[in-house]
């Protein structure tokens, strides 16, 4: 018996320009009729879930930034939060800003970007949808080192983009994985187009999950959880029926117990429907 479906967004609940599909909506909806909780799983901050989309849904709860922090959807109150202390996260950030790759910080609910990364957007092999969504809805800063510092900010999440040289190849993503992967203080993970992901050890949308279900007195084997990238597998592998999109990458598919059709293709109102 399934009493609580956690979705992920990108690549997942929207399709490839990030809307919400009607078939996804209207299957959700009888979910609710049912009984059945619904939460968002994201790898976004809280600020920058299309609430515009959801509107109407009857979400709960929302796990952000890949498990960092947990929010009551409707009043915005972060209820959870496990984020990279100003102490650990200042190094790491002394480091990535030396390298030629855009990057994301995600600190209490919000988005923060160097400002010299603004012109690498646009060298990024992503669709164009997702240049427009970087580029618009970020706080650009001259200086994040000192604006995180002036506030002793802990960080929930860091998102780094990459961009090809002219054989093809990321440019510095292999050396700043390296760097992280030799970092024990952080979760290393992609979600998607190349891109790495980091967020505080333990944090993750799995063990998130496990905060979701003890609030609302859920097993966790009463629980779907729905994704495509790599910052979903460990809630993919805890929940009680573990869906990974058609378009996911390998490693979620061969994590997963189903495999649903592709974002494009509403894969989360086909799961839902026949599950």
């Amino acid at each position: 018996m399934i009493k609580l479906i956690a979705l992920d967004l990108d690549g997942t609940l929207l399709d490839h320009r990030r809307k919400l599909p009607k078939k996804n909506y209207q299957a959700i909806q009888e979910a609710k009729e049912k009984g059945i909780d619904i939460i968002i799983s994201t790898g976004s901050p809280y600020t920058l879930i299309p609430h515009g989309y959801l509107k109407g849904l009857d979400i709960s709860h929302a796990i952000t930034t890949n498990g960092s922090a947990i929010y009551e959807y409707k009043t915005g109150r972060c209820i959870y939060e496990n984020s990279i202390a100003t102490s650990k996260v200042l190094p790491i950030l002394e480091f990535l800003l030396t390298k030629d790759m855009h990057i994301d910080i995600f600190i209490q609910g919000e988005a923060y970007c160097p400002e010299y990364t603004r012109a690498i957007v646009e060298k990024l092999e992503v669709p164009a949808s997702r240049k427009e969504y970087i580029l618009n809805n970020r706080v650009w800063l001259e200086n994040p080192i000192s604006y995180i510092r002036e506030h002793e900010f802990s960080v929930q999440k860091i998102t780094m983009n990459f961009y090809p040289d002219k054989t093809g190849i990321l440019v510095d993503r292999e050396e700043v994985k390296k760097y992280l992967e030799n970092n024990i203080g952080v979760n290393l993970v992609s979600g998607g187009w190349g891109n790495l992901e980091i967020t505080k050890k333990d944090a993750n949308k799995g063990e998130a999950l496990k905060q979701v279900c003890k609030i609302k007195n859920i097993q966790i084997e009463n629980t779907m959880a729905i994704g495509d990238s790599s910052n979903d597998l460990d809630i993919i592998k805890i929940a009680g029926i573990g869906v990974a999109m058609g378009n996911a990458m390998t490693e979620v598919i061969e994590a997963a117990d189903y495999v649903t059709g592709t974002n494009d293709e509403c894969g989360v109102a086909e799961v839902i429907n026949k599950l």
